[in-house]
């Protein structure tokens, strides 16, 4: 009977957990934010962005947040804006592979450099595809061209915890669902 009673409360907590696991977040300047004075260059360098990833852009009321393009983001035009953002707060995710430009069109601020320019791949590979074919003599070992360097590893941005936590919680789920089927 105290099982019977039980599995409502199962039933909701199953519920409750996210069936999907969604990118990483990325606070634009870490604890800096959206501010004159960061170097958003070296921020950016310093970050992995892929698809489905977001960009959390805080700032004071003096600020806001214009998506431009390229030549925009060059010249610190703000009269052609993709987008713009105000509030204090902006989530902007990642959606299409390939290079994204913001500025804040504060008169001024953006030639002082409160401008971010990310650019982020795609967010997986495709499963089983054959790696892709090597030039040179078979057997060989693949040299690296003369003048370039091997990029540095990427920085640790909480996905591989997001997704040991989806399996954790799809391993709970299952735990539970059976629990509730040994019930009813």
């Amino acid at each position: 009977m105290a099982m019977a009673s039980l599995a409502p409360a199962l039933l909701v907590l199953l519920l409750a957990i996210p069936a999907t696991v969604h990118g990483a977040s990325h606070t634009v300047g870490d604890s800096s934010g959206w501010n004159q004075g960061v170097d958003y260059s070296t921020w950016a360098a310093s970050q992995t962005f892929n698809v489905g990833d977001t960009l959390v852009f805080t700032y004071s009321g003096t600020h806001s947040v214009q998506q431009v393009s390229k030549d925009d983001y060059d010249n610190c035009n703000t009269g052609n804006a993709i987008k713009s953002y105000s509030g204090g707060s902006s989530t902007v995710t990642l959606s299409t592979a390939g290079p994204m430009y913001f500025i804040c069109p504060t008169a001024g601020h953006c030639q002082s450099g409160m401008k971010l320019a990310v650019t982020f791949g795609s967010s997986s590979t495709t499963p089983g595809s054959p790696p892709s074919p090597s030039s040179g003599t078979p057997g060989s070992t693949p040299s690296t061209p003369t003048g370039t360097t091997a990029p540095p590893p990427p920085k640790a941005n909480g996905a591989a915890s997001v997704f040991g936590m989806g399996n954790v919680m799809l391993g709970f789920s299952t735990v539970v669902a059976t629990a509730i089927a040994l019930v009813c």
